[in-house]
């Protein structure tokens, strides 16, 4: 019987034990909520809030990253674009400045060979008269000395070859 006994007291119930276990449990569930839940939960919220945070900021600075390359992207083409012109415009002043130099240079050697041409000329005149005025002197010699005397056929063949010796010696 003693068994039993033992048995029974286990399986029975208390109300008014029940009540402070009930009591006992809510204050404990209390305590737990407040000493531990809340706490938890406020660093969970915390690291939640951070963790946003830390998301955000790579966000933002992947689109300032990203704007950053557009910009820069930007930057190199028109850069090359400005390089482009530039060496297009170097391209062409050289071209017509070499143009210029070769009219230049063209009209130069016309000018120059117009000249040329000119003193050849004035040149070949003024020896031309030289020659006249030199073979008149000497035709006047010749006639003068002819009416002084008589010309006989070897007078006449010294005349010439004096003529002849007197032009070689002044040309």
């Amino acid at each position: 019987m003693f068994a039993i006994l033992e048995t029974q007291d286990l399986v029975t119930l208390v109300p008014w034990t029940f009540i402070a276990q009930i009591c006992n449990l809510f204050i404990q569930v209390m305590l737990i909520k407040k000493f531990l839940f809340k706490p938890i939960r406020e660093i969970l919220e915390k690291r939640k809030a951070q963790a946003d945070a830390q998301i955000g900021e790579a966000v933002k600075a992947r689109e300032e990253a990203e704007a950053m390359k557009s910009e820069y992207e930007q930057n190199m083409q028109d850069a090359k674009a400005k390089a482009n012109d530039i060496i297009s415009n170097a391209q062409k002043a050289a071209t017509k400045q070499s143009e210029d130099m070769l009219r230049e240079a063209g009209e130069q050697v016309v000018q120059m060979k117009a000249k040329a041409e000119n003193d050849i000329a004035l040149e070949r005149r003024k020896a031309v008269n030289e020659i006249k005025d030199e073979i008149g002197s000497m035709a006047m010699e010749i006639a003068g000395k002819v009416i002084e005397r008589e010309v006989n056929a070897t007078d006449h063949a010294k005349l010439i070859d004096e003529f002849i010796d007197k032009v070689g010696d002044e040309t």
